[in-house]
């Protein structure tokens, strides 16, 4: 079919082609005067050895994400407050395994644990997370820095780590058991094409994402 078109070629006028208005829901915006930090995801370990190629790529991948964070959270966050909304979002989006693939989040019913302190722009919290089946959870405790300058946040730095265990429906092939899982977080320059790239917890569901 290809080939007979390209033998009798025709030109169609299809008129002038209007852009139209973007849908939010999928093409949102970073919150205005918020803040947009890197999320980088690695499996540390626990991976049996194995001689497909294709499995050993997957085995030393990495996730990548972003982070939204409002412009209210932003300044609890300079003030020295650590906003539970800012957590919350950071737990249920961002702490999943979405090295092999799109990663199912965590509801509000699998926050089994939550407890953060920010102190002097050291920042620190233990989180629990299980599903109801306790097929999958994660246990990990996160430490990092936030730094300001002149009213700003100029640096933020912080890294999860903790045990893993199970799979998503779109992220098969988990290592069998426990397995340790990190989690960084760094503040976003801007200079990274990717940083404009919305979180995917956000997709389709932004409001429920912030909120």
């Amino acid at each position: 079919m290809m080939r007979k078109a390209m033998k009798e070629p025709r030109t169609t006028d299809f008129g002038k082609i209007i852009k139209g208005k973007s849908d939010p829901r999928y093409n949102p915006s970073p919150p205005k005067g918020g803040l947009v930090i890197r999320v980088t995801t690695k499996v540390l370990d626990g991976y049996e050895k194995t001689e497909n190629t294709y499995r050993k790529i997957m085995h030393r991948s990495l996730g990548r994400d972003n982070f939204w964070v409002t412009v209210s959270e932003k300044k609890e966050l300079i003030n020295g407050k650590l906003p539970d909304t800012f957590l919350r979002r950071l737990v249920r989006f961002h702490l999943v395994d979405n090295t092999r693939g799109e990663p199912t989040m965590w509801r509000l019913s699998d926050i089994r644990t939550i407890k953060g302190n920010l102190e002097n722009g050291q920042l620190s919290a233990k989180v629990v997370l299980r599903n109801d089946q306790g097929d999958r959870g994660y246990e990990t405790q996160i430490l990092g820095m936030i730094k300001t300058e002149g009213g700003e946040i100029t640096g933020f730095d912080a890294v999860a780590k903790g045990q893993y265990w199970g799979e998503g429906k779109y992220t098969r092939n988990a290592p069998k058991g426990r397995f340790p899982l990190a989690v960084a977080f760094k503040l976003a320059d801007g200079k990274d094409i990717a940083d404009s790239i919305p979180p995917q917890g956000s997709r389709g569901w932004v409001q429920g994402y912030i909120n």
